[in-house]
C-alpha cells in the first residue's frame, strides 16, 4: 500500500484548482520538493511547487483556460508561475539533463518521473505527491528523509560539478534536518570539490549561509564545514566557532540568538574592519551590516562594566543599554558578549541583564535644545554643551532627573 501524507495545504481549492486544469487529456501532476518534505517532518509549509507530464504551452493553455494566471517566469526550462485565488504555484515541467554547465543545464521535457527526480540536489528533496496524498519517491528519499540523512542522488561529484552551491545547501539541508554526521559520500565530495566555490557568486553564498547559521544544527555542521576545509573558502579568514557556540547554547533564553546577523557577527571575532569584510563576502543587506556592529557596539559597552545580578545594577545597566543602543542591539550585544565572555544560560547576571534590556521601557531624555534656548542658553554651540552636561547629569542620577529638575540646573548656570 502507497504512503501518503495528510496536511491541510492538500485540500486547499487553490491548489486543487491548479490540479483541475493541468490534469486533462492523460496529463498528471504532483507536488514535488520542499512541501513534501516539511509536511513529513512536521514543518511549516510556505511555497508549493509542482511537477507535471504537461508542456510548458500546455500548462499555460489550461490553466488561462480555467480562469487561472499563468506567468512564463521560466519557461525555456518547463518552468510558469500559476496564480490561483491570488497564491502563486511553481508549475514545471518533468526534465531530463542533456547536458550541464555550471548552475543552467540544457534539458528536454520529458514524461519520466524517474528521469526527472534523478535530476534533482538530494533524495529527500525528490519526493512527489499527487493531490490526494500519494506519496511517489522514485530514488529512496524517503528512508534517508526518515533517517534524517541529507543524500546525494546518484553520483554526488556529478551532482556537484552541475552546481558547486550544492556543496553548501549540502551542509545547510544537513543543519536544517540532517542528524548525527554528514553522509559520508556527500562529506567527501563536497571535501574534494570544495575549490568550486570560488566560482559562484557572493549573493547566492550569502543566501544559503543566512540559512545554515540559523539552523537548529548549525554548530555541528559549521565544526563539519571547518574539517573539510570549506569554511574558509565562504568566511573571512578569523571566523571561529567558539563564540558561535556559545551563542547558540543561549538559543533557549532568546530568539536573537538564531538572526543571521548576530550569527555571523560571533563567527566574525573580529571588530568592525572584519565586520565589513564578512559582510561584503556574503554580500549583505545594509540593514544586516548595521545589525551586525551595532551589536558589535553593544557588546563592547556591556563588556566594558562588571557582570551583576544585583537588581539595581542591573536595571541601571540595561537602561543605559537601551538608551544608547536601542532594544535590538543592547539584547544582542547582551547575547554577544556573553557568547564571547564564555557565559552560560544558566548565568544569573546574565539572565538578569537580558531580561531587563528586553522588559524595560527605553529611556527619553526629557530635554531638548528647544528646552536650552527657551531657558536662556543663546543659539549655537553652548546649546550642544548644555544639552550633553543635562544628559550625563541624567544618566548619572540613574535616569531619574525629570525635565523640570535638569532645566532648573540649566537656569541655575545660564
Amino acid at each position: 500500500m502507497s504512503e501518503r501524507i495528510k496536511a491541510d495545504w492538500l485540500g486547499e481549492p487553490a491548489l486543487q484548482a491548479v490540479f483541475d486544469a493541468l490534469e486533462q487529456g492523460g496529463e498528471t501532476a504532483r507536488v514535488v520538493g520542499g512541501a513534501v518534505r516539511n509536511t513529513l517532518f512536521g514543518l511549516a509549509v510556505s511555497d508549493i511547487d509542482i511537477a507535471t507530464t504537461a508542456e510548458p504551452a500546455t500548462v499555460i493553455e489550461r490553466v488561462e483556460a480555467a480562469g487561472l494566471k499563468a506567468v512564463p517566469t521560466g519557461v525555456d526550462h518547463g518552468t510558469v508561475t500559476v496564480v490561483s485565488d491570488g497564491r502563486a504555484f511553481e508549475v514545471t515541467t518533468l526534465r531530463e539533463d542533456v547536458e550541464t554547465h555550471g548552475r543552467h543545464a540544457t534539458v528536454r521535457f520529458g514524461r519520466d518521473w524517474r528521469h526527472d527526480a534523478e535530476r534533482r540536489d538530494f533524495t529527500m528533496n525528490a519526493l512527489y505527491a499527487g493531490r490526494d496524498g500519494t506519496l511517489f519517491d522514485p530514488v529512496g528519499g524517503l528512508a534517508d528523509l526518515h533517517a534524517r540523512r541529507v543524500r546525494f542522488i546518484g553520483d554526488a561529484e556529478r551532482r556537484i560539478r552541475e552546481d558547486y552551491l550544492r556543496i553548501l545547501r549540502f551542509f545547510r539541508f544537513h543543519a536544517q534536518y540532517g542528524e548525527g554526521a554528514p553522509d559520508a559520500e556527500g562529506l567527501a565530495a563536497v571535501t574534494r570539490l570544495k575549490d568550486g566555490l570560488a566560482g559562484l557568486s557572493a549573493e547566492r553564498i550569502g543566501a544559503e549561509m543566512r540559512k545554515l547559521v540559523a539552523a537548529g544544527g548549525a554548530v555541528a555542521t559549521l565544526e563539519a564545514m571547518a574539517a573539510s576545509g570549506v569554511m574558509p573558502q565562504v568566511l573571512v579568514p578569523r571566523a571561529g566557532l567558539g563564540p558561535f557556540r556559545a551563542l547558540r547554547a543561549l538559543d533557549a533564553l532568546c530568539a536573537n540568538t538564531r538572526a543571521p546577523a548576530l550569527a555571523l557577527a560571533a563567527l566574525s571575532e573580529g571588530g568592525e574592519a572584519e565586520l565589513d569584510a564578512l559582510a561584503d563576502r556574503l554580500r549583505l543587506s545594509n540593514a544586516e551590516r548595521r545589525r551586525m556592529k551595532a551589536a558589535r557596539l553593544a557588546a563592547d559597552a556591556v563588556r566594558a562594566k562588571p557582570w551583576s545580578d544585583d537588581p539595581e545594577a542591573v536595571r541601571l545597566a540595561a537602561l543605559e543599554l537601551l538608551y544608547r543602543h536601542g532594544r535590538e542591539a543592547a539584547a544582542d550585544g547582551v547575547l554577544l558578549a556573553a557568547a564571547e565572555a564564555g557565559r552560560a544560560a544558566d548565568d544569573a547576571g546574565l539572565r538578569a541583564l537580558l531580561e531587563a534590556v528586553t522588559g524595560l521601557d527605553i529611556p527619553r531624555l526629557p530635554v531638548s535644545g528647544r528646552d536650552m534656548t527657551r531657558a536662556g542658553i543663546a543659539p549655537g554651540p553652548k546649546v550642544g554643551e548644555e544639552l550633553r552636561l543635562a544628559e550625563s547629569r541624567w544618566i548619572d542620577s540613574g535616569f531619574a532627573l525629570d525635565r523640570a529638575a535638569l532645566l532648573a540646573e540649566v537656569a541655575g548656570t545660564a
